[in-house]
């Protein structure tokens, strides 16, 4: 039997953990704890990649009465993942890969950078209807139009960070494309600029912890911050289909240049936010629901829970489990900062964590080596009562900004 949940004690609002509270850095539960005592909290979840974020805990998932807090939610609105399965086959991969890096990293803006022009949807066999839609209702952002165009333009980008594009192997020597990105500049203006404001409604000027500062139902601040939040999950989601269908189609061109045989036959993807807000019912409850590094895992529900660059991800399917409110863990979970990977580790442990594995190894990604996320395996495990392992895959090419 497993030992989670735990139960944490001394909390206002009911907080459970799938994750030891001994094993969890300090200052990770010193946030949850302060999150758990919010006025408004009607309960929190935690996963087992649980580690310490700005503004609330990575790997939390936050029920609130009518109240949702901005910087809970981050300043990555709608970042999250998603995966496709190819009809090729392990056997099939040549053993150089390079090229099919460099074809993806063509065809894709990584980092701070940006297509020149706003990609054509229609070109990519990409519906345009909600990107349509968006691009109306844009002039509700707090926003100069002048911005628009950057915003476009970076419509089918990865971003940086530990945002990624690979190229994956399954148990099965099916050939995965799996990736991860959120809603890029705008998402993060988006976010601040509720923040900012949020800290400054008289409800919240007595909160120990302003950064948990909310805004609350029926008040043309929460209104403003829906229609800002949800444009921006909406972005972000339209980003990945974009992104998915641009390097579907630089995996083509390159397998015709190697192989010029059968064309690959992609299915349909799947799609899953792990930073965003959603209303659902908890206990019988509506609730606004607050994942902050976690994924929804309602019985059935598909989902991707990566590890990192040099180990295995997990293609997932949801068990409903009610207890973690329907939710799983979004990743492995960082064990260091960025900044102690960077001292810890050398370009060479990048290499050795990384063999065989087509990919940058210079110190610009030496925070994201293998060595500074938790066994991916184990968070797993720790979580056999959220979700089901449909299978295992592994990269063998990886692009990262």
């Amino acid at each position: 039997m497993s030992k989670f949940p735990i139960e944490l004690k001394g909390t206002r609002a009911s907080t459970l953990m799938w994750a030891d509270p001994r094993e969890v850095e300090s200052q990770a539960m010193d946030q949850i704890r302060s999150m758990a005592d919010l006025p408004w909290m009607y309960g929190i979840r935690i996963m087992p990649d649980v580690h310490f974020g700005m503004g609330a805990t990575v790997g939390s998932v936050i029920a609130m009465e009518n109240a949702i807090a901005p910087a809970a939610v981050g300043v990555d609105i709608g970042c999250g993942m998603a995966a496709v399965r190819t009809s090729l086959t392990a056997g099939q991969l040549p053993t150089d890969l390079l090229g099919l890096r460099t074809a993806i990293e063509k065809a894709v803006p990584v980092g701070f950078h940006s297509h020149k022009q706003p990609v054509n949807p229609a070109r990519i066999g990409v519906d345009s209807t909600v990107l349509d839609d968006l691009w109306k209702r844009y002039e509700k952002l707090p926003f100069d139009a002048d911005y628009l165009h950057r915003v476009k333009c970076q419509v089918g980008t990865l971003g940086g960070g530990n945002h990624f594009i690979e190229i994956c192997v399954s148990d099965e020597d099916e050939v995965w494309i799996m990736l991860h990105s959120g809603s890029r500049n705008v998402g993060s203006r988006i976010a601040e600029h509720h923040i900012a404001v949020a800290k400054t409604l008289p409800h919240n000027k007595d909160l120990a912890n302003k950064d948990m500062a909310v805004f609350l139902n029926d008040t043309p601040e929460m209104e403003t911050y829906l229609h800002d939040l949800h444009w921006a999950q909406q972005y972000a989601f339209e980003n990945r289909k974009v992104m998915l269908a641009l390097v579907q189609n630089a995996m083509q061109k390159w397998w015709t240049g190697v192989r010029n045989g059968d064309p690959i036959e992609f299915e349909d993807p799947i799609l899953c936010h792990h930073n965003y807000v959603a209303e659902e019912t908890i206990d019988g409850q509506k609730m606004l629901v607050t994942r902050k590094g976690a994924i929804a895992a309602h019985e059935g529900e598909m989902g991707i829970i990566p590890g990192s660059m040099g180990t295995r991800s997990y293609i997932v399917r949801g068990l409903g489990n009610p207890e973690s409110y329907y939710s799983a863990s979004h990743g492995a979970g960082r064990v260091m900062s960025r900044r102690e990977a960077r001292r810890k580790f050398s370009v060479a442990d990048l290499a050795r964590q990384t063999a065989g594995v087509e990919s940058r190894k210079d110190k610009g990604v030496i925070d994201e080596i293998p060595g500074a996320y938790k066994d991916i395996d184990q968070v797993i495990e720790d979580q056999a009562d959220l979700v089901e392992v449909v299978t295992a895959i592994k990269q063998v090419v990886v692009v990262k900004g």
